[in-house]
């Protein structure tokens, strides 16, 4: 079952096109990564689900029903554009906001030092918001995004300010939350964030879907049949030469180890078993890989075709 649907949603600004005719299907319990460069946008789709604008056309389907105001309750937003009280003391701007968000009294007052203990902020519960680093009051707002359990959390760029340690603090809350039943969406132009979290992704372009699906199946769908081997030796350049198994795309490099390094693409309904009797005629082959593209790969691919059209 999806816990968010968006059917044909449509957004314009005067004449300027800012959302055409997005559909995508967000699976509970997965992290759903909305991908695209700036200005794509992401940042709209993300504040017409959260009832923040209305869209012109089209409907957005949370858990089953037709979007409802009330139900922003059940989701936690993390916005690209960062904003707490900067003179409040830690302490009391969490308990504000989780009381906007329906917690009281002693329970979740625990429940909030318990996270901000976890991410190491609880020594600065006295401390005024301005007070701390641009790390730390992201590190609020994301614990403002989930303290209060909710469905469907939609992270827009929020490893903005970390440090690596932090990152992989998040992502691995992000993950822990994931397999209790939470459903993320996480909005970036940061590919290997994708990469690394994601189960599914969209990708939107100049107000357009250009990609979506699992990204396994999505990289494996983009894949040029290029294999590189490691190997000693030294390949002949009658076997560099294009023919009718394969082109060479690299050649003469040296990995950090010293072993020499070579890429060939096959040709259509050539299998790489049937050409390895042929490469170790001419070295010892000590491995042979499959390139797949990465989700950035394929990014800047479906990117620069756009601006070619």
């Amino acid at each position: 079952m999806n816990v968010l649907e968006v059917k044909s949603v449509s957004k314009s600004y005067g004449s300027h096109l800012v959302l055409n005719d997005i559909s995508l299907e967000i699976p509970k319990n997965k992290i759903y990564g909305l991908l695209g460069p700036n200005g794509a946008g992401k940042t709209t789709l993300i504040r017409i689900i959260n009832q923040i604008i209305s869209l012109d056309k089209g409907e957005i389907i949370f858990n089953g029903q037709k979007m409802r105001r009330d139900f922003v309750e059940r989701i936690g937003y993390l916005p690209e554009e960062r904003g707490l009280y900067a003179k409040m003391k830690v302490g009391e701007h969490m308990i504000y906001l989780a009381a906007l968000k329906g917690m009281t009294g002693a329970a979740a007052k625990d429940k909030i030092k318990a996270y901000l203990k976890e991410f190491d902020i609880y020594n600065w519960w006295n401390k005024k918001v301005e007070q701390l680093s641009k790390g730390m009051q992201q590190k609020l707002q994301f614990i403002i995004a989930i303290m209060h359990d909710p469905d469907f959390v939609i992270l827009d760029e929020p490893f903005t300010g970390f440090d690596p340690v932090n990152v992989e603090l998040v992502k691995s809350k992000i993950r822990e939350l994931r397999d209790q039943g939470t459903t993320f969406m996480l909005s970036t132009h940061r590919m290997e964030s994708a990469e690394e979290l994601c189960d599914s992704v969209s990708m939107i372009d100049q107000a357009n879907k250009v990609l979506d699906g699992n990204k396994r199946e999505i990289r494996e769908n983009y894949s040029q049949n290029i294999f590189e081997l490691i190997y000693d030796g030294n390949f002949s350049n009658d076997i560099i030469r294009e023919n009718q198994y394969w082109k060479s795309i690299e050649t003469n490099e040296v990995d950090e180890w010293g072993k020499s390094k070579i890429r060939f693409k096959l040709l259509e309904n050539v299998h790489v078993n049937d050409v390895m009797p042929l490469w170790m005629e001419y070295g010892q082959i000590y491995s042979v890989n499959e390139i797949i593209p990465s989700m950035n790969d394929i990014f800047i691919s479906l990117v620069n075709r756009k601006i070619d059209e």
